[in-house]
């Protein structure tokens, strides 16, 4: 008899760090690169191993029971393991993701898709070393769109015009990305860079105002970035909210109060709970005055996929990396206390997840050039000066 074989089906590697796009502030051109849709939604590494699937956040939370129709969509692809990188949307009307939409789904709303853009290992095969013409490639082969599933829409193949493309469609904005890169878990690299339409950003939310009027649980929300190891102040918000939003708001800030606030600027308001600066919030508004202060800010959700110490101050150095235990995630980072009531920050969640990303081979890769009821207290604080 001949001797039996034994088939081992290939597994995955564990979920990775998504790599990052660097913002830039104007649009550009440059010869070979490609040029796709900036979504507005959540970002999600997929995984997939035999015939099941699952989300992940870049903060390494599962969101699979959350959109569990893309979880079926994926986990009927025919191609055994699959790791993908990809964001999950809800289109208007016009096709345009809204984050907002995603927030706030309803009886008649648009269903979540999800919208992928790289594959990051397929059928046993690691492809992060690849270039991106080759990984794109490979995503057209074993990704077929469906009512869940899309793959990222490219755009004009110059920059200029891919930019005025968008802006016409009132997208959030451009990517523009170097076919020969590889993909860089955990990292912000220069060959991906990203060019916004929109006027959108994540702010840490560092206290809220008490509600006035016919609103309930609170009135607005205070919120700020991390600029070299200070939370700075850059703004109230008091509009987009629902009143399911509200109350839910309140149930995530109540058991956050501190007696002072957080922020190094903090504004003299009357009637205001100070929170520890946790949530994240994404906001739209018209645009930013020459001190950084928001204007006509609207609420768009809150972003549970991201850490509150990676939001940063606009021209502030990004938040690096810990390497090691005793590593912070920036100075300033927020910290909390555990059930022993020894302080930590978000930095181990990012210190694990750039171990692992390291372990995963990325290291060598060649980088491509250029509960109770909260207490309101008055703040004391000064106004900020001139």
């Amino acid at each position: 008899h001949a001797p039996l074989r034994v088939v081992r089906r290939p597994r995955p590697p564990s979920p990775v760090a998504p790599m990052l796009a660097t913002l830039v502030d104007a649009p550009f051109h440059r010869p070979g690169w490609v040029w796709e849709e900036k979504y507005d939604g959540i970002r999600l590494i997929a995984v997939k191993e035999g015939r099941r699937a699952r989300l992940i956040t870049r903060n390494d939370k599962d969101r699979s029971a959350d959109f569990p129709e893309v979880t079926a969509a994926l986990a009927v692809l025919p191609a055994p393991t699959l790791v993908l990188d990809g964001e999950v949307v809800v289109f208007d009307a016009g096709g345009v993701s809204r984050f907002q939409l995603l927030q706030r789904r309803a009886a008649g709303a648009s269903p979540p898709i999800y919208v992928v853009f790289d594959c990051l290992h397929a059928s046993g095969r690691d492809l992060t070393r690849e270039p991106l013409t080759v990984r794109r490639a490979t995503l057209a082969a074993e990704v077929s769109e469906s009512a869940r599933l899309r793959i990222a829409r490219r755009l004009a193949d110059h920059g200029l015009r891919a930019f005025a493309e968008a802006r016409r469609r009132g997208l959030e904005g451009v990517i523009g990305k170097d076919p020969d890169a590889p993909y860089l878990p955990g990292v912000r690299s220069p060959a991906w860079c990203k060019v916004k339409v929109r006027a959108e950003e994540e702010f840490v939310v560092g206290g809220f105002t008490a509600p006035r009027g016919g609103r309930h649980h609170l009135g607005a929300l205070l919120v700020g970035a991390w600029d070299e190891g200070a939370l700075r102040y850059a703004g109230k918000v008091g509009t987009g909210f629902t009143e399911a939003t509200l109350a839910d708001l309140y149930r995530r800030l109540a058991p956050l109060a501190r007696p002072r606030s957080a922020f190094t600027d903090a504004p003299r308001e009357r009637d205001v709970t100070w929170v520890e600066p946790r949530l994240v919030a994404q906001l739209g508004f018209t645009e930013r005055t020459g001190d950084g202060r928001l204007r006509h800010p609207v609420f768009l959700g809150l972003r549970e996929d991201k850490e509150s110490w990676e939001v940063r101050w606009a021209g502030s150095p990004a938040a690096p990396r810990g390497n090691g235990e005793g590593s912070r995630a920036g100075a300033g980072a927020p910290s909390r206390e555990d059930g022993r009531g020894r302080r930590t920050t978000g930095a181990r969640t990012a210190t694990r997840r750039s171990a692992r990303a390291s372990r995963r081979g990325s290291a060598g890769a060649t980088r491509p050039a250029a509960g109770g009821r909260a207490r309101r207290t008055r703040s004391r604080r000064p106004a900020p000066g001139p």
